[in-house]
């Protein structure tokens, strides 16, 4: 076992927590009457719980693993993800650019907006199906982050690890598969208030252990100017910048779990404000991960330089699945007992709070966008939901296999962009152009999402696959690099295809 301050006081913290969501589960399932409450809490989600929820939705374990993983690895430079992703929410917030023509559709899932939009279902099938399945991917790992944030804050061997998260999992399965949108609205209000103070504590406690000064003069010693810009850094620079901006705007109006919630809304005016002061979370939640990270970098560093997290010159590991438990270890050596309990329920709530989102998301879009549209009669609003239940554990049992045995590569943040860009690019080019350009045309949506799924090229173990891996690293071609260039042809691809091979005139109607 590591060493670890977490004490029987702490477990006992963890499991009353836990228990609490279950209580949660039963009280809400008598509120359940129909798809649109199990999906979208009858769109009846108003300001402040809706900006707490989105927070919290979006502020989970795997959020906080890879930003402070980050942050261990780039240093101050990591936080341009945060300032990215909270301007470009802002300016969602604004603008109500996506968010707000689709809430005034009244879609529950994107690939509804499809159907709608264009008027073919077999685009809104296969759209669907790309969705679910990048989406899934993309939480592949969620899992694995889990199991060594628990493995280092409590020091348990790997063994155990596996039965703590498969309890946990099931649990999550119990209050979402009850509760549905209802049960993760109010879980994730509760988990965004725990987690927020926990990491705000451990932020005061790690500066009065370390020092504002030797935090700052310990990133200059092991990352020098590239430790505080990010343009300069190995790694980032000006296009990598650019990516965060547009993962930014892809995480808050294009990112289906987001937009259940401007979907879940009371109103448009509610949807705008929700986005709006939901912008400086977005951007903290990034910013206290990576600051966390920043210190445990420090703090091991000081500690003499070499360990799992370093080699002999003092260089940090490039070794992914290394630098990921430097977060967790730290704060099991940090944080006191009672403190320590708090910090990791909250962050194992935080797991739950994204599992319960993103498993529910999946779940209702395979039901309401593959399934039921390839039916020969409507499903009924029962056997709708015993469906979506259904993929909920389905889903599960998939991602406990592939997080054992995946092949990680590169590091967990830049993973989830990519498996997540396999839908968005070609997702972002069918909402622009089918919001805002009354040309866009069916074949044209149906070019962007085929286009979109080249982007599974940026996976590492998929690079390898083709033999591509050496070709990239000569080249200098990074996941973004071809992330970004994939967005690209999408739009151009789709503006091309629509008009070559157009709709029919009624189909052109402008939906802004």
């Amino acid at each position: 076992m590591l060493e670890t301050n977490f004490s029987n006081i702490d477990w006992f913290i963890v499991i009353a927590y836990l228990a609490g969501t279950v209580v949660i589960g039963l009280l809400v399932n008598r509120y359940i009457k129909g798809m649109g409450d199990f999906l979208v809490a009858g769109r009846s989600l108003r300001t402040r719980l809706g900006i707490a929820t989105m927070i919290g939705s979006e502020l989970g374990l795997v959020t906080a693993m890879f930003a402070a993983q980050k942050g261990f690895t780039t240093g101050f430079s990591a936080f341009h993800i945060g300032l990215m992703a909270g301007i470009a929410t802002l300016i969602v917030g604004v603008t109500g650019f996506i968010v707000v023509p689709l809430r005034r559709m009244g879609v529950m899932t994107i690939p509804e907006f499809y159907e709608k939009r264009f008027g073919s279902r077999s685009l809104r099938i296969v759209g669907g199906f790309i969705l679910a399945a990048a989406g899934i991917l993309n939480m592949g790992l969620f899992l694995k982050a889990g199991a060594v944030f628990v493995s280092g804050i409590t020091g348990i061997d790997d063994d155990a690890v596996k039965w703590v998260m498969t309890v946990m999992i099931v649990l999550v399965l119990f209050y979402t598969c009850l509760g549905g949108m209802v049960s993760v609205i109010i879980t994730d209000y509760v988990q965004f208030v725990v987690l927020s103070l926990g990491l705000l504590v451990t932020c005061v406690i790690a500066v009065q252990k370390i020092g504002w000064s030797t935090l700052v003069n310990g990133v200059d010693k092991i990352y020098s100017d590239q430790g505080f810009n990010p343009l300069v850094a190995e790694g980032i620079g000006g296009s990598y910048v650019g990516w965060m901006f547009f993962l930014g705007v892809i995480s808050c109006a294009v990112w289906q779990t987001a937009v259940m919630r401007a979907c879940a809304a009371e109103s448009v005016a509610v949807v705008k404000k929700m986005y709006l002061w939901s912008s400086l979370g977005f951007m903290i939640r990034f910013l206290i991960p990576q600051f966390i990270g920043i210190c445990a970098l420090v703090y091991f560093y000081d500690m003499g330089a070499i360990g799992p997290f370093f080699d002999a010159a003092g260089q940090v590991s490039n070794d992914s699945d290394v630098t990921m438990k430097a977060m967790p270890i730290f704060l099991g050596k940090l944080l006191p007992v009672g403190l320590l309990g708090i910090v990791a329920a909250g962050m194992i709530a935080a797991f739950m709070s994204t599992h319960d989102t993103y498993i529910l998301c999946w779940s209702s879009v395979l039901t309401e966008d593959v399934v039921n549209p390839l039916a020969s009669k409507r499903m009924s609003q029962r056997d709708r939901i015993v469906l979506t239940r259904t993929f909920l554990v389905m889903i599960a049992v998939f991602l406990v296999i592939w997080g054992l045995w995946y092949d990680l590569g590169q590091d967990l943040w830049d993973y989830m962009a990519v498996s997540g860009s396999i839908y968005f690019t070609g997702a972002f080019a069918i909402l622009l152009l089918g919001l805002y350009w009354k040309l866009a045309s069916t074949a044209g949506a149906f070019s962007a999402l085929f286009i979109g799924t080249l982007a599974v090229i940026g996976l590492k173990p998929v690079q390898k696959f083709l033999q591509l891996d050496k070709f990239f690293i000569e080249k200098g071609i990074e996941s973004h690099h071809i992330g970004l260039t994939v967005s690209f042809i999408a739009v151009i691809g789709m503006m091309l295809v629509s008009l070559l091979v157009p709709d029919k005139k009624e189909r052109t109607e402008n939906f802004n």
